[in-house]
């Protein structure tokens, strides 16, 4: 056994311990603890919204008059230990009227809330309008959050409301480009975005090639963005992790929601299965381009469409347990005629138990599968083939908290994760097609991790959360290994192939992940943040273009691929202004990176079964400003974001040990978005971006060998697309709803690129026709014009 799994399992063994010890403290404490704690009691419970019953993540309690406070978790449970006596707690959360209900701790007390959305009017409870200042209280920095309502009513592409291309608002995340899957954080590639649904890895976060993201925001509760300071609980990518929760459904009456756009329709249905007790929530979409295609006899016999299903239930069993059982399968289908197809989908599975072993312990154990599959084909002649791939994710996870006191709550888990890789089945079609069947053989691995943290109060104006997760990453077989000359695959040179039989260890990575994150309140208004953490990636999307493809593939790291490890360090000042209605925040960042995947020039990486030989190694660096400044109350609401940034690479074949610009370097990167109520039926949405232009590899001279021009191309992306700027316009109205009337209506009119801007996706190279002698640059557009659109959204 290697030294890294020892490690792993002597750390699995002292959690196990702690997570026993816990239940041996709650359970039976002995005389000089229980002395110690006899004088504080706990006041713990979930709060809810009051027409679904669903849990709000993220609600505050805090203690009237007192800087003490506690916020609800992902499952919407608070727990908070205080000296015995009388207290006022006010909870509240945005978009919802706060409540102060006096408690009087003399003994523990489970206290589960309703809060009432802000449109409705309260009777019988005290409400007040208190000040939301969780933005400097806690020690979450780099951190972005966007509620689904808003992004509702943002101007999107067809109308169709797009989360992953929402949260590009924030500063720090950019688009690789329209018409491209993807994102960018702090100048990460798209394969270092930990996207997860329900706590299942999400591969492939878009349909259509980026028009639109997989996530069916009628379907969505809560989406929340780490670009730095990500907590011990989250591992295996490098540049950020994107948090998607899906609903649970109405568990208090029958309802539901859905949308008739242009290109796409969707409804979702929540439904009481046993009152207060059992939800299920059913949310489908599908678009329809491929019916308008049928009417037109030259597009007929091609296809173009995607799905979304998601479902979800959960059921009470009894105060301490609760499960839950929830799924993703959607999938893209793409065909030109006798050309051409290719498909590409993502299916979840995840099945969740909280567990209260106490109101001071909570935990939560999951199972997850996750699955991303891949096919292209040419369906016809004899060029007819099929080529399938995919990576499959195994996962079993175990959660606990333990709210010591208000100035200190423990977390701790294990978490560990099987893979398999197929990396690629080719096959001939029919007996006249050329070629011949070829497999690239599964590749399987191992991620086992633990963790350990503490969020925990220093002062009344400093606050630390701090921890550090241990990761281990094990390649094995069954397997064979290529083995190159002078253990250099780049040489190209095989000497010999070794077989690994099934299970047999063929290389195994791994140590820790330390991260801190700080935060110092200078007074009311103002505080100061700064955080460090370390992130290991062991798996790999093999693409050797600026923007990735659906079915490019993903590799694990192994003999010959190292993983990769990012070090960042980021500083921030963060500042409310008039009663909190204001929020603004200014963050520095540094990135250090070790043992990037980069690429051969004009590296040939589809089913190669010798990949190695195609791949470098390198390092790199990131850097940049972030300026934030958001209004979230108010008829006039909006975000005003500006990012100042750089990323570099630096790989010894590529540059000769110069830093050359990353692919996703962009210097600037300006979103504003506002959004104005007109009235309680009728409100304007603008969306404004400006970005620089991506880098890219320009040829700077050409000879001709034996007939054939060969182009000599420039340093690596030494040239650059003009500079991106985009304005988008929306308005919604809402028509009168009558009292008596459950279902009510909106009407999304808008425009996408208002002014019609030619942004240029990629700029490629060919021969002059009518001067081959010369080389000419040609810009490609995926949008040069103005797209209006319509869409009907309703709920009942």
């Amino acid at each position: 056994m290697s030294k890294q799994s020892i490690i792993f399992l002597l750390a699995l063994f002292i959690v196990s311990q702690t997570k026993a010890s816990i239940e041996c403290l709650v359970k039976q404490p002995n005389p000089w603890l229980q002395e110690k704690i006899a004088e504080k009691y706990t006041v713990s419970g979930y709060i809810r919204d009051s027409l679904t019953g669903e849990e709000l993540i993220g609600a505050t309690v805090m203690v009237q008059d007192k800087l003490i406070g506690t916020i609800s978790n992902v499952y919407g449970f608070y727990s908070l230990s205080l000296p015995e006596g009388r207290y006022d707690l006010t909870f509240g959360f945005i978009g919802f009227q706060s409540i102060t209900q006096e408690i009087e701790l003399s003994q523990n007390h489970i206290v589960s809330i309703e809060l009432i959305p802000s449109f409705l009017e309260l009777t019988a409870i005290v409400v007040k309008a208190e000040k939301d200042d969780e933005n400097l209280r806690s020690t979450e920095m780099s951190v972005g959050k966007m509620d689904v309502e808003t992004i509702k009513k943002l101007p999107q592409v067809m109308g169709e409301a797009d989360i992953i291309r929402s949260i590009q608002i924030l500063p720090g995340v950019t688009s690789v480009g329209e018409g491209a899957g993807g994102f960018n954080v702090r100048g990460g590639g798209i394969d270092q975005n930990l996207v997860l649904l329900d706590e299942a890895p999400v591969y492939n976060s878009s349909h259509l090639f980026g028009f639109f993201s997989v996530f069916n925001a009628d379907a969505i509760k809560d989406i929340k963005i780490y670009k730095g300071g990500i907590a011990p609980r989250y591992g295996g990518r490098l540049s950020s992790v994107i948090d998607v929760r899906q609903k649970e459904g109405n568990m208090k009456k029958f309802s539901g929601s859905g949308g008739l756009g242009m290109l796409a329709s969707r409804l979702t249905l929540e439904i009481p299965v046993i009152k207060e007790k059992s939800s299920l929530l059913i949310s489908g979409r599908r678009s329809y381009m491929d019916v308008f295609l049928k009417a037109s006899p030259e597009f007929r016999d091609n296809q173009l469409y995607f799905y979304d299903l998601n479902i979800k239930g959960n059921y009470k069993i009894n105060p301490k347990n609760r499960v839950f059982l929830s799924g993703y399968f959607g999938k893209d289908v793409m065909a030109f005629g006798s050309l051409i197809n290719a498909g590409w989908g993502n299916s979840t599975l995840t099945l969740r138990w909280n567990h209260l072993f106490s109101d001071k312990v909570f935990s939560n154990f999951t199972a997850l599968y996750s699955k991303y599959h891949y096919n292209l084909g040419g369906p016809e002649g004899v060029f007819a083939f099929d080529w399938s791939a995919n990576i499959t994710n195994y996962n079993l996870k175990s959660d606990i908290s333990y709210f010591a006191n208000p100035n200190n709550t423990f977390r701790a888990g294990i978490d560990v994760l099987v893979y398999k890789f197929n990396p690629g089945a080719f096959e001939g079609i029919g007996e006249g097609s050329i070629f011949s069947d070829f497999q690239i053989e599964p590749q399987y691995a191992l991620e086992p991790a633990i963790y350990i943290s503490n969020q925990q109060s220093i002062t009344s104006n400093l606050s630390l959360d701090y921890g550090v997760r241990y990761s281990v990453f094990e390649r094995f077989g069954s397997a064979s290994i290529f083995e190159y000359l002078d253990d250099n695959p780049t040489s190209g040179i095989i000497v010999d192939t070794v077989d690994y039989a099934e299970f047999e260890s063929i290389q195994t990575y791994g140590g820790l992940e330390p991260r801190l994150s700080a935060n110092y309140r200078i007074n009311e208004l103002s505080s100061v943040k700064a955080s460090y953490n370390r992130l290991r990636q062991y798996i790999h999307l093999v693409s050797n273009t600026s923007s990735p493809l659906p079915i490019d593939s993903w590799t694990p790291s192994g003999k010959y691929i190292k993983p990769s490890i990012v070090d960042q360090v980021a500083l921030g000042y963060f500042r409310n202004f008039h009663e909190n209605m204001f929020e603004s925040s200014v963050e520095v960042y540094y990135k250090q990176y070790k043992d990037l995947l980069d690429y051969k020039n004009g590296a040939q990486l589809f089913l190669n079964e010798a990949l190695e030989t195609q791949l470098l190694s390198g390092k790199g660096r990131a850097y940049g400003l972030e300026l934030l400044l958001k209004k979230e109350t108010g008829k006039l609401t909006g975000i005003l974001s500006f990012t100042l940034s750089r990323t570099e690479r630096l790989v010894e074949e590529i540059a000769g040990g110069e830093f050359f610009p990353a692919n996703s370097d962009k210097l600037h990167d300006l979103s504003l978005m506002l959004n104005y109520d007109l009235s309680p039926n009728w409100s304007i949405a603008t969306n404004f971006a400006f970005m620089s232009g991506k880098p890219f590899t320009y040829p700077e001279a050409r000879y001709e060998f034996e007939g054939t021009i060969v182009p000599k191309y420039s340093k690596r992306n030494a040239g650059r697309t003009p500079a991106y700027h985009r304005l988008d316009i929306a308005i919604n109205h809402t028509p009168k709803r009558k009292d008596d009337r459950k279902y009510q209506g909106t009407w999304n009119f808008g425009v996408y690129n208002a002014y019609a801007r030619q942004n240029v996706y990629s700029i490629f190279f060919r021969q002059n026709q009518d001067n081959p002698t010369q080389t000419e640059a040609v810009q490609l557009s995926i949008f040069g014009t103005a797209i209006p659109y319509l869409t009907y959204n309703f709920k009942f």
